[in-house]
């Protein structure tokens, strides 16, 4: 199986919470009380999406999200 690089959404969260999402992968979600946390969780979470697709027989979506940063004067 070939690595695939999937986009991860780190979202500040009430408190000193961080939580994350995988676009491609609607439902991949988790949380972490650190961002560092959040991120070694949400690795795991993709992990487990994917085998779960597998045994479901669903086919294992290609990374397709992209992201950047806009300028913008508030």
């Amino acid at each position: 199986m070939d690595p695939r690089r999937y986009l991860v959404i780190l979202e500040h969260a009430e408190g000193s919470n961080f939580s994350a999402y995988v676009p491609d992968l609607p439902g991949c979600v988790s949380t972490g009380n650190t961002r560092d946390e959040c991120l070694a969780n949400i690795r795991e979470a993709i992990a487990f999406h994917i085998d779960g697709m597998r045994e479901d027989g669903l086919p294992i979506p290609m990374p397709s999200c992209d992201a950047d940063y806009v300028e913008a004067v508030a």
